[in-house]
């Protein structure tokens, strides 16, 4: 099993986190990275190579796992972060390349867990910079989504601050039922 995962960090927690929920675990949160490695504001080319190569074995051998298991379909796998990074390279004096931080338009991914697979649900502009088209998802719609995939409804998911009912989604959130299978 160790094989098929690999054997970096990122690997190990994967496997760790396939033997949680195994055993009944409900949620699992993986975060990767020590010193924040995918905070790449220079030696992007160094370090993403790196970082996508550990994360690319280790992820495909995580929904091969829960597959072979029987346990992709109740299982929903979301791997991202809360932003993403700029189409253009950084150009600082005295620095190696790097990117800047971007929230306009960036990419998360989605398996198991009732989610259609092998579909793209979006798009940016022609230099990647800005979400366009009608099926922009904001962060509201990414968590009232989740929230339906994992069996809440997600405008009765509340919690009380200062005496007032909000919701995690606030007022805007939608429930993307596009990406269902």
């Amino acid at each position: 099993v160790r094989d098929l995962y690999g054997t970096g960090t990122q690997a190990r927690q994967l496997l760790i986190a396939r033997r949680l929920l195994e055993r009944g675990v409900r949620f699992v949160q993986v975060w990767t990275g020590r010193e924040q490695p995918w905070d790449n504001h220079q030696n992007i080319h160094e370090s993403i190579s790196k970082l996508a190569k550990d994360s690319d074995q280790a992820l495909g051998a995580l929904i091969r796992d829960l597959k072979q298991r029987g346990m992709l379909d109740d299982t929903l796998v979301i791997w991202g972060g809360e932003f993403g990074r700029t189409p253009t390279v950084e150009g600082r004096p005295g620095k190696a390349a790097g990117r800047d931080h971007q929230s306009s338009g960036f990419s998360m991914w989605m398996a198991g867990g009732g989610v259609k697979g092998g579909r793209v649900h979006g798009a940016t502009d022609e230099f990647g910079v800005h979400a366009v088209g009608d099926q922009q998802v904001h962060v509201h719609d990414l968590h009232a989504t989740i929230l339906h995939l994992m069996g809440f409804d997600h405008e009765k998911f509340t919690y009380r601050y200062a005496g007032r009912d909000f919701r995690l989604t606030d007022v805007h959130g939608r429930v993307v039922r596009e990406l269902f299978a």
